[in-house]
């Protein structure tokens, strides 16, 4: 008994001490921890300035395409391509640089390949991952998955191939007559690649990555809320599409936001199947409409890179770079707000 009460005023003497190092400094876990800390954000604040350093660059490079144009530069006068051709020839006189012209078509053919590629993407997407969750059996489900993502992985280039290898002489065998050849003859020449090729080769590029992350955001639905919906007398389908879609919204809105921001900023790929020609597709001309060449901005700083030694030309390329960029901003902060009401009754992404 003696023993033991002497030994407890030691134990309360020392605790005291164990939080601290010696001559009364914070333990070395703290110091890591704080140093850590720094390091990690000193690292978030440098990738915050390298990207708000190449938009102020790329900016500072287009402006002067922006400003001799004005809003023009958005509009439909002239053929893009001679205007670009006439860039390119400008004189080594920085006061007879020429820069005229009217990106309508590469904005228009960058609208209609992206916009119609998500939409039927998504689509496709959404039913598959359905299918892959709650109704493909196991084996298949271990093969899909793995497949799946192996194809989001594949190089652009690889699409671009089988597209003007495959899917191109198809399309010019199948649905190009020298009949409707003839009919735009005098307007554009149809060869086989055109918007239709390019917008299904990049829905075939864009599903797998919409696919992947729709199927994690199902798979992130509470198991609770599907099995009370099913005690309750719901089929598999009605559980899927009423409780478990509903809940991966916000998660659909980003994967939706993702695959539309990688579509816009493909190049190689479009450029070897959209058919290159600064031409805005005409839905007056009918089923021709479907084959109609077109080039979007991103395949246009592609195929027009090695006049990045001329100065104006060059200028011409930011601007159409800077385009891109306020467009991703754009479509950035709209999924965002899209996704914000939706939270409150969904998983988040």
């Amino acid at each position: 008994m003696g023993t033991a009460a002497a030994r407890r005023p030691r134990r309360a003497a020392s605790s005291p001490g164990r939080g601290r190092a010696r001559g009364g400094q914070a333990p070395p876990r703290a110091v890591s921890d704080r140093t850590a800390e720094r390091a990690l954000a000193a690292l978030a604040c440098v990738v915050l300035a390298l990207i708000l350093g190449m938009i102020v660059f790329v900016f500072a490079k287009a402006w002067p395409s922006f400003e001799a144009n004005g809003l023009g530069w958005f509009g439909s006068s002239g053929d893009v391509d001679r205007q670009l051709g006439s860039i390119f020839d400008s004189p080594e006189k920085k006061q007879f640089w020429r820069y005229e012209l009217s990106t309508w078509p590469l904005l228009y053919g960058t609208a209609l390949t992206t916009l119609v590629a998500v939409f039927f993407g998504l689509i496709f997407s959404l039913f598959a991952a359905i299918f892959i969750v709650e109704f493909a059996p196991p084996r298949l489900n271990r093969v899909l998955q793995p497949v799946v993502r192996l194809l989001a992985a594949v190089p652009s280039v690889i699409y671009g191939l089988i597209g003007i290898l495959v899917l191109v002489p198809f399309v010019a065998d199948t649905f190009i007559s020298p009949e409707r050849k003839e009919s735009v003859a005098g307007i554009v020449q149809l060869t086989g690649p055109g918007w239709l090729v390019a917008t299904v080769i990049l829905m075939i590029m864009i599903v797998p990555i919409m696919i992947a992350l729709i199927v994690d955001a199902l798979r992130a639905v509470p198991s609770t809320w599907t099995e009370g919906a099913a005690a309750l007398g719901a089929n598999r389908w009605r559980v899927m599409w009423t409780i478990a879609v509903r809940t991966a919204r916000p998660a659909i809105v980003a994967a939706a936001v993702l695959a539309t921001a990688r579509a816009l900023g493909e190049a190689i790929m479009l450029s070897m199947v959209s058919g290159s020609a600064g031409f805005a597709p005409n839905p007056i001309d009918g089923f021709t409409f479907l084959f109609e060449p077109t080039r979007p901005l991103a395949a246009t700083i592609v195929d027009n890179a090695e006049g990045l030694s001329v100065e104006p030309f060059a200028q011409t390329l930011y601007a159409f770079a800077a385009v891109l960029l306020i467009s991703s901003v754009f479509l950035s902060v709209g999924g965002y707000l899209v996704k914000r009401p939706l939270r409150k009754y969904g998983v988040r992404p």
